[in-house]
């Protein structure tokens, strides 16, 4: 099995200590959801982006996925959280196993895009000449895709 759970990969983690990634719904930076099959291989270590297992161009999935909206950084208590709307790829037939959550903004001129977090859908997911939905939990303390406590 190629995904083994949702992780931060360590390369997100440090950058943001150098303040490398702003998640600011007004001039922030931007972030893409790209799919993969079972037969991608995630680790915490991973830091860019790869074409290698990621599905095929199907209806509105295009190589290097979708952008993601996002949305403003906020907290609650002592937790920082930000979140993204829910991604649709309209018309597409699809099996994915999970996605990398990145950002093409970072490194913009080096030839990198910063991996910010592998997601593991627990078993393949799939659309047929229909929608395929990514649908992200609720935006607070407890279950936004990206927690700081």
């Amino acid at each position: 099995m190629a995904f083994t759970g949702n992780f931060m990969c360590t390369s997100f983690k440090k950058e943001l200590l150098e303040g490398g990634h702003n998640f600011s719904l007004s001039g922030g930076d931007t972030f893409n959801l790209a799919l993969y099959d079972n037969n991608a291989s995630f680790t915490a270590a991973t830091t860019d982006y790869t074409a290698t297992n990621e599905v095929g161009d199907s209806g509105s999935y295009a190589a290097g996925g979708g952008a993601l909206t996002r949305i403003d950084p906020t907290s609650s208590g002592t937790t920082a959280f930000t979140d993204f709307a829910d991604l649709t790829f309209t018309s597409a037939t699809i099996t994915a196993r999970g996605a990398l959550i990145y950002n093409t903004t970072e490194g913009a001129g080096t030839g990198t895009t910063n991996t910010v977090v592998v997601l593991d859908f627990g078993s393949d997911k799939t659309s047929t000449a229909g929608d395929f939905q990514i649908v992200f939990p609720t935006a607070d303390a407890s279950n936004a895709i990206i927690r700081i406590a």
